[in-house]
């Protein structure tokens, strides 16, 4: 089991990576003055925190479901709110 939860590590810092690589090949690509260049990076770094933090919700859910327990408002809440 340890090797599914390093898989899931390494593929978050592969994710991390390549955001930050991305963002370094946009900035020798397409010079911009400094301001926008702040701007965009500022955008960019929100929308990639943003996008990180929904997969990691996403692996819980998945690591909860794996267990054995439900992630609320999975399966085993719809099961309950049928009884």
């Amino acid at each position: 089991m340890a090797r599914d939860d390093s898989s899931a590590g390494l593929v978050i810092m592969a994710f991390a990576l390549g955001a930050l690589s991305g963002a370094a090949v946009a900035l020798l690509m397409a010079p911009a003055p400094g301001d926008e260049t702040r701007r965009a990076l500022g955008d960019k770094a929100r929308e990639g925190k943003n996008t990180l933090n929904s997969a990691i919700d996403r692996g819980r859910q998945a690591y909860q479901q794996a267990r054995g327990g439900a992630a609320p408002g999975g399966a085993a809440a719809a099961e309950a709110d049928a009884l």
